[in-house]
């Protein structure tokens, strides 16, 4: 019996990932095949399971990837192969994203589906940018429209005598290019041309930006500024409000578009903490990790590690490598024996002491040298340290630990490589784009950025973790930077937030 399909219609939200639904999340999980649009979050296509089909069906203004009725005939083709399709759609599929139009396409030729809502950028968009599109003070009545119609044609669908006379909150979507007829329309409808009005563009997301003004003068304030769309506009006394709560773009990195280049795996605690502090992140890894070239050897290395006095461990890489291994060998922590453990820098411990392993030593000083002085108030001569590290590393802790007396064995537990894939086209934005600041957390997420041939943006600096990696930014660039005297992502944060003044 041949598998059954099934479409999920999925609302992405408005830009923000945490405003993505759980049930949402699931989909995307799950699904054999994603289709999804340019209002999508890009950081979302990391959730898809290996192997996953993407077909990029976006729609902006005028230009469509795919048009409406292929991208109907789509999702109704590859769920009758009995695959789980995901349609994924900005914001909710239900409010001017012609969802209702999919699931009848699908209801039509019989196949199962299911709509997932999503918040709506109408809602959402206002709510960023301090407007609260309810408010006991002001209104409780609440109009949304599209602005997608030329307000000046006979034949439009909407009435924009009646909105202007009706009370309360208005609030439309896809009408940037045609917002000086709206407001014409508004005003020739008997709704006063000091009616307060504001635009959200990329609501939600690093790129939020809001402009505001009345129905008669928004239309050249929007000129001016070369605002454009996606953006969500509300009319009406709430607007008011922004004055007074305006909370998202208040952040101290709001309006800073700052490039992350840590691995995928890796890139995620640090965008989170840029994000939240309101920068405008874009993930471009610049490495990934493999498995080191001699797996067997790594192997044999781990089996043995119970008979040496110390591990040390020099990146949550190598740890999480380490016992990965360790535990496809072992069922019993207690294997590991009585050997110590030291480790470099806060993160290191902690990914450490998520395997419930306590670490005995770590340097005030996150780099190898630190590692080496904090070694010599301990007594290591002879004893046998294991190092599990990467393959190309600097060799100050192997040749430090020696002078001390101790006997060093290198278990090489990953490598580096450049990182080739960029599914969400991270470098095209950055050529196309540039950046405020872009993040260096090793000298090997440098050497592999400017392998990527992108030329500097004008304008940019850099943040480098420590000494090491800033040296390896200098010897390629000349560009300002700023080191962390830290060396954790915590530091960089903070040494991020120091330069802006914040």
């Amino acid at each position: 019996m041949s598998k059954q399909g099934i479409c999920y219609l999925v609302g992405a939200g408005p830009g923000d990932l945490g405003l993505v639904t759980l049930k949402a999340k699931e989909c995307i999980e799950k699904c054999d095949v994603l289709v999804y649009d340019a209002l999508s979050s890009a950081e979302l296509l990391g959730w898809t399971k290996k192997g996953c089909e993407l077909i990029f069906a976006g729609k902006r203004a005028a230009d469509h990837a795919i048009p409406q009725d292929q991208i109907n005939a789509i999702i109704v083709e590859k769920t009758l192969q009995g695959k789980v399709v995901t349609r994924l759609k900005g914001g909710d599929p239900m409010i001017f994203g012609r969802g209702g139009e999919e699931a009848a396409e699908l209801a039509e030729a019989g196949v199962p589906f299911e709509i997932v809502p999503g918040i709506s950028s109408t809602i959402a968009g206002p709510a960023y940018a301090g407007i609260p599109v309810t408010h006991r003070d002001h209104c409780s009545q609440l109009t949304i429209f599209t602005g997608h119609e030329d307000p000046t044609k006979e034949d439009t669908s909407l009435d924009f005598d009646q909105l202007a006379k009706t009370p309360g909150t208005k609030v439309f979507v896809m009408g940037v290019s045609r917002l000086r007829g709206i407001c014409e329309q508004f005003i020739k409808g008997s709704a006063s041309p000091q009616t307060p009005i504001a635009l959200t563009r990329w609501a939600t997301t690093g790129k939020h930006q809001t402009v505001q003004g009345t129905l008669a003068t928004i239309a050249d304030i929007v000129e001016e500024a070369n605002f454009k769309s996606p953006a969500v506009a509300v009319i009406g006394d709430v607007v008011k409000e922004r004055q007074k709560i305006n909370w998202f773009e208040s952040r101290p990195l709001f309006g800073k578009r700052i490039v992350v280049t840590r691995t995928r795996e890796q890139a995620g605690g640090l965008s989170k903490r840029l994000g939240e502090l309101g920068a405008d992140v874009i993930e471009l890894p610049t490495i990934r990790i493999e498995h080191p070239q001699d797996r067997q050897d790594f192997a044999e290395s781990v089996a043995e590690s119970h008979t040496y006095d110390w591990l040390v461990f020099t990146s949550p890489n190598g740890v999480e490598r380490f016992f990965d291994a360790f535990y496809a060998t072992y069922q019993d922590a207690r294997s590991l024996g009585g050997c110590r453990i030291a480790a470099i820098g806060p993160s290191t411990e902690a990914k450490i002491r998520e395997y419930r392993f306590a670490v005995d030593l770590v340097p005030q000083k996150f780099v190898a040298e630190g590692l080496i002085e904090a070694f010599k108030n301990e007594s290591v001569e002879h004893q046998k340290i294991l190092w599990i590290k990467a393959e190309e590393t600097r060799d100050v802790i192997y040749d430090g630990l020696m002078e001390l007396g101790a006997i060093v064995d290198s278990c090489l537990a990953y490598r580096t490589v450049p990182e080739t894939n960029d599914p969400t086209g991270a470098a095209r934005q950055l050529r196309e784009e540039g950046a405020d600041m872009i993040t260096f957390t090793s000298g090997s997420t440098v050497e592999s950025f400017f392998n990527m041939e992108i030329d500097w943006p004008e304008g940019c600096e850099a943040a480098c973790i420590g000494p090491v990696t800033h040296k390896t930014f200098k010897s390629h660039c000349e560009a300002s930077s700023v080191e962390s005297k830290k060396h954790d992502i915590e530091g960089l944060v903070q040494t991020i937030l120091k330069h802006y003044g914040k």
